[in-house]
């Protein structure tokens, strides 16, 4: 029987189709070659061009690899004359792939200048195994970098889950145009004048380097076969997600790990499953058979995984594989998908879904959840843990309260009060030396002056 921290496990359980709409085949700008202008977006109608021919080319942005240079203008014309209704509608995608991508670091500064030009906001990450990102855009810019993204053989047929941003959210920026950077206003999910794009040695951390999605994975199960799989008394659930993301929301009867973080996962299962190393593979331990007294190797259960967007899952997967799993299941497309396609009638979900971005929370038919993120600790928070004493806006709330020293309180208060003066940490003195006091550049001045 099979225990997490909360409960003893039962195994009474309730797989999302990735949205993917990779362009066609061609050469990477990176390698020399020049994208295919006639890619097809997110959820974009077949005979859309999104990127018209006879537009004037203003970008030069450059990039290159192995000595060949490509500029972004070679990969896409400016942005065309588009109606109101569509710059002003906002969408949120999430995307990643593993591949083999040893000059990963040759894709930052072009994908960056391409953000940035398009007013796309969000984090990326680029590492050596692939790509993984969360961005937030018009439709058709945010096409436009998932395109020149795929331009790239290897990057090619991304997995994606798109999320529409709210009405009130739609509200609040009046429409996003060409003319207007900072349009999608401070509510939107990411500023429209930032965008991360960083370097890692993984995409997502397990910090296992012979663990590769690349070779091997579990099987992929869809939204609307995922709730028949985990009702399935034979199958075994597991949330792969951290402790603050499995508090607010998990699926009916999943497994919940508690970790703090996904580098956790492995010694999990290790302990869980009661592996045992045998030279360099590990194995399941052996069990007595009652009756003659025989060991025999312990039978691993099938299991099914699933996280917010099945990144997470994929690696775990490829993991369970690695330690003698045979029936490995994850939800494609992850938590977001199921929201998405499975109506709440249906649904075998409980709670909210945690996300890494302003919404913090979503709940069925990827609507803004209720949940909020103390920003003393980075974890969601329900209104009534808003209620308990150990709150304090900007600073702390039941879950870190006691984990925080004083000092480190005082100076989290002292950065909310930033935050309410200024509206950014800093104000307009960010990365100022304080003024020197006239005494004590008189003390200082004198103290020069006998010295000489």
């Amino acid at each position: 029987m099979l225990r997490c921290c909360h409960w003893r496990f039962r195994p009474s359980l309730a797989a999302a189709r990735m949205l993917s709409s990779p362009p066609p085949h061609s050469q990477s700008p990176f390698s020399g070659g020049s994208a295919n202008s006639s890619s097809v977006g997110v959820n974009a109608k077949p005979e859309l061009l999104l990127f018209p021919q006879s537009q004037p080319q203003k970008s030069t942005v450059a990039c290159s690899s192995a000595g060949a240079i490509a500029t972004i203008s070679q990969c896409f014309s400016s942005i065309p004359e588009s109606t109101e209704s569509d710059l002003g509608s906002l969408v949120v995608v999430s995307f990643y792939k593993f591949a083999d991508f040893p000059d990963h670091a040759d894709l930052r500064k072009p994908l960056k200048d391409l953000c940035e030009e398009l007013r796309v906001s969000g984090g990326i990450i680029l590492a050596p195994e692939g790509i993984n990102g969360s961005i937030c855009g018009s439709r058709e810019t945010v096409e436009r970098v998932l395109a020149f993204i795929q331009s790239d053989a290897r990057l090619n047929g991304l997995r994606q889950v798109e999320t529409p941003v709210s009405p009130e959210q739609e509200a609040i920026h009046h429409g996003h145009s060409s003319s207007s950077p900072l349009a999608a206003g401070d509510d939107a999910p990411f500023r429209w004048d930032h965008v991360r794009v960083k370097l890692k040695t993984e995409i997502v951390t397990l910090g296992m380097p012979s663990v590769s999605p690349i070779e091997r994975v579990g099987t992929y199960v869809s939204p609307v076969e995922w709730n028949e799989l985990i009702s399935d008394p034979e199958t075994v659930v597991i949330d792969v997600r951290n402790d603050y993301e499995t508090r607010i929301g998990k699926f009916k009867g999943a497994v919940d790990p508690c970790t703090t973080a996904f580098r956790n996962f492995p010694s999990w299962v290790e302990e869980q499953f009661a592996l045992k190393e045998d030279g360099n593979e590990t194995q399941p331990k052996v069990e007595k058979d009652e009756e003659d007294k025989a060991e025999k190797p312990k039978t691993l259960p099938r299991v099914a995984m699933y996280c917010t967007g099945g990144i997470r899952c994929e690696k775990a997967s490829s993991f369970l594989l690695s330690q003698g799993f045979e029936e490995v299941y994850h939800l494609k497309g992850g938590i977001l998908k199921y929201l998405e396609e499975v109506p709440k009638t249906e649904s075998l979900w409980e709670g909210e879904c945690f996300v890494f971005d302003k919404r913090v929370s979503v709940e069925h038919g990827l609507a803004q959840g209720t949940h909020k993120l103390c920003h003393g600790c980075k974890q969601p928070i329900s209104d009534e843990d808003m209620k308990a004493p150990e709150y304090e806006i900007g600073v702390s709330c039941p879950y870190c309260y006691s984990k925080k020293s004083e000092a480190e309180k005082e100076r989290a208060r002292a950065r909310q009060t930033q935050v309410e003066k200024w509206g950014v940490i800093g104000g307009p003195d960010k990365g100022r030396r304080p003024a020197t006091k006239p005494d004590k550049a008189r003390k200082r001045n004198a103290k020069l002056s006998s010295s000489t």
